[in-house]
């Protein structure tokens, strides 16, 4: 792997992992209003330099979808992650044609997955430089680079590239809580959908339950944020308010988590196999147990150790522990959702 002056042909950053964890007091307990602040005005280099370090860790312990999703008895895990992303699209009616936008696409697995259900085409932007590059040829190999393209770019600034009423529908799952401001992202969709265009959003949010003022539950979301590369965790109200605040009509709103479900979402996570509903997903539970994360503890610190992964992944790695006991947590609490579902509208007439 060619590496100049500590960054690697595929664009990730020996410094940026390395610098990570620096944006977060190590005591949750101590983090002021000045952390916070700083992580919102770096919110690019935290977000890459999580992405740059646990990319290879999520396509390893999880899928090439970095989401989470509802389950059904007996439903695969692969199958609720497609049902999860074919959910969203229904519910936008994205039909074939659509030019549609995926902000936050990672490495491009919903865009995939929603471009051979809709036949849309689809349009995955990303600021990881890494995630892009898998993106394309993950795309290509399932030969569906004519359909689905993606770039790099600030989802802070879609107007400046692409010009606005450029699409007929964006959506965005489980990314846009990477964003200094919900108003601003959001802002920013409302600028480049056309008039009459949909926005469907997976948003992870802490709940109307979250209180601030309680130590506790401060503490969960900074571990959140710590674990999951977001610079601010907010509540499920103030999406809604943004939303409503940048112009956009909701249509449709619900806390997924919410649905008595046979399995939670956080059941991956758990490490428990009595909840695996097929046999391959004995696997995927294995990967979250103590002797899966042993295993992939060790492997990738030789692979870090050897030069094949950038130095700094495994600090990430133990940011991704961090991630799995609060995640857990604010699900079992009813603290934290990963899917809040809201599906909102451009008016036709925007004058």
């Amino acid at each position: 792997m060619a590496i100049e002056n500590g960054t690697h042909a595929d664009g990730r950053s020996d410094s940026r992992i390395q610098n990570y964890t620096k944006f977060w007091q190590k005591d949750t307990s101590k983090e002021a209003h000045e952390d916070n602040a700083n992580r919102l005005d770096s919110y690019t280099e935290v977000v890459n330099g999580y992405y740059d370090g646990a990319t290879d860790l999520y396509e390893w312990g999880w899928a090439q979808s970095f989401h989470f999703s509802r389950f059904y008895r007996g439903e695969s895990f692969a199958a609720s992650l497609a049902r999860h992303e074919h959910f969203l699209a229904a519910k936008m009616n994205i039909q074939s044609g659509m030019r549609v936008l995926d902000v936050g696409c990672g490495v491009g697995g919903p865009a995939r997955e929603i471009a051979t259900f809709t036949d849309a085409n689809i349009v995955g932007l990303n600021n990881n430089e890494f995630q892009v590059g898998r993106a394309r040829k993950y795309t290509k190999k399932r030969g569906l680079e004519e359909q689905v393209q993606f770039v790099k770019g600030d989802f802070m600034k879609l107007a400046e590239q692409f010009g606005e009423n450029s699409f007929d529908a964006v959506y965005a799952i489980e990314a846009t809580v990477h964003a200094p401001t919900w108003e601003g992202v959001y802002g920013e969709i409302f600028k480049v959908l056309k008039p009459g265009g949909v926005f469907g959003v997976y948003e992870w949010c802490m709940t109307d339950a979250w209180d601030p003022s309680i130590p506790s539950h401060k503490a969960l979301a900074h571990e959140i944020e710590l674990g999951n590369g977001i610079p601010e965790m907010r509540s499920l109200k103030l999406s809604r308010e943004a939303l409503k605040n940048v112009g956009f009509e909701v249509e449709y709103e619900e806390d997924l988590a919410e649905r008595q479900d046979f399995v939670e979402w956080y059941y991956p996570l758990e490490g428990d196999y009595r909840k695996a509903q097929t046999v391959y997903d004995l696997f995927t539970v294995w990967r979250t147990t103590w002797f899966g994360m042993f295993v992939m503890h060790n492997i990738f610190w030789i692979l870090e150790l050897v030069g094949l992964l950038p130095k700094g992944t495994i600090e990430v790695g133990a940011a991704l522990k961090v991630a799995q006991t609060s995640l857990i947590k604010g699900g079992q609490t009813k603290l934290f959702t990963p899917m809040y579902l809201a599906i909102s509208r451009k008016p036709a007439n925007t004058d």
